[in-house]
């Protein structure tokens, strides 16, 4: 399937992901390069080429000049042309891949797409085409290791010395009570894997938020990402073992500079540990070691990542919408909503009242379960 359209000096090609040649990829990467942004496995063909596997509506515009591509745009295309970022939900670097110096009109992109909006909730900074459509701006703290992981724990120890000490002692503690730790950064270990999506499950529920996992196409991509062997796009699993057993685990994404993070969990009946905090300085040594420079730990507010980050990226939610039906429609059922986030979040009384409603809604969930024999194991509240 490939669509056909003109911009002001450009041919836009549509495709499917799985379309792109190996030249395409190749250039999406050169040009990315280019653009000097971080190599975020998000905005890697690869992920975009497991996306399309997973999701029907995802294409990919392949901006041309002479024949030759100097512009890559992933998304997904929906009802009445409602477009989103490619994989939005688990998306934690979104937008264009385009060569430095190309000018283009947004809604003229969108218009070539044959689509009415594009929605973003992670769109990286210097996305000079979509950041004036942003609604808001975001922190997304960042852990930098460049210069290796003694000198990130030096300055972690001057900035949070009771952190790094407590975090070290309860490792400690974790393996003089329940047995020999033992940590493993890219792990083959399906069964943990499992692991750890039934306890993200649960820390979804329980909190009162959508289950990913409970998404067939989360599942599935998680799946492929973890068997993916692209450098600059695959999975990595790291567990934290206690005498054998996985007691909190990591599923992330990679480039050859980039770590991701993105689906960190513990059992909770070794919460007193802290298994979770163990887990995430092991594996800051470890990547390290293996080249990583930067470490994403993704916007949203956690108390972990103020104790981690060395500084904050900025990354922007919002909508490009055009003056048609379907972009009408989109931002009747999304602004409104967005702008109430964004009325709360910025209050923290209210948030915290929000926060806790949303943990309620969880429990309650939650009884039912509890009424028709689930037994109530160490993990449960």
């Amino acid at each position: 399937m490939t669509q056909e359209a003109v911009l002001p000096g450009k041919r836009v090609l549509v495709l499917r992901p799985e379309e792109l040649s190996p030249n395409d990829q190749k250039m999406w990467r050169e040009i990315r390069t280019e653009s000097g942004a971080p190599a975020n496995p998000f905005l890697d063909p690869a992920f975009t080429v497991a996306v399309g596997r997973v999701r029907p509506g995802a294409r990919v515009a392949v901006l041309q000049d002479d024949g030759s591509p100097v512009g890559f745009f992933p998304y997904e295309s929906g009802p009445l042309g409602r477009g989103r970022a490619i994989g939005l939900g688990v998306s934690d670097s979104q937008g264009a891949v385009l060569r430095p110096g190309i000018r283009l009109d947004a809604r003229g992109l969108l218009r070539s797409c044959a689509l009415s909006c594009w929605e973003f909730d992670n769109l990286e900074a210097g996305q000079g085409l979509f950041v004036p459509h942003a609604a808001e701006e975001l922190a997304s703290p960042v852990v930098d290791l460049a210069e290796g992981f003694e000198r990130y724990a030096q300055g972690l120890r001057a900035k949070s010395p009771g952190f790094l000490r407590q975090t070290l002692a309860k490792e400690r503690r974790l393996a003089r009570q329940v047995g020999e730790v033992r940590f493993v950064y890219d792990a083959d270990d399906p069964a943990a894997l499992r692991a750890l999506m039934d306890w993200k499950s649960a820390q979804y529920r329980r909190t009162g938020r959508r289950d990913r996992f409970a998404q067939e196409w989360i599942t599935r991509l998680v799946g492929l990402l973890g068997r993916s062997e692209e450098p600059e796009c695959r999975g990595v699993l790291s567990v934290l073992y206690a005498a054998d057993r996985p007691v909190a685990a990591h599923f992330g994404l990679r480039s050859r500079t980039v770590l991701s993070w993105w689906f960190p969990a513990y059992d909770r009946a070794y919460a007193k540990y802290s298994p979770g905090l163990v887990l995430q300085l092991r594996m800051l040594e470890a990547a390290a070691a293996d080249g990583v420079e930067t470490v994403d730990l993704g916007s949203g507010p956690a108390r972990y990542k103020e104790s981690l980050k060395t500084r904050d990226l900025r990354v922007y939610e919002g909508s490009v919408i055009r003056p048609v039906p379907g972009g009408a429609a989109h931002w009747l059922g999304r602004e409104p909503a967005r702008a109430a986030r964004r009325f709360v979040r910025n209050r923290p009384r209210l948030a915290g009242a929000a926060a806790r409603a949303l943990a309620e809604a969880g429990r309650l969930r939650e009884q039912p379960r509890a009424r028709v024999g689930h037994r109530r194991g160490p993990q449960d509240p």
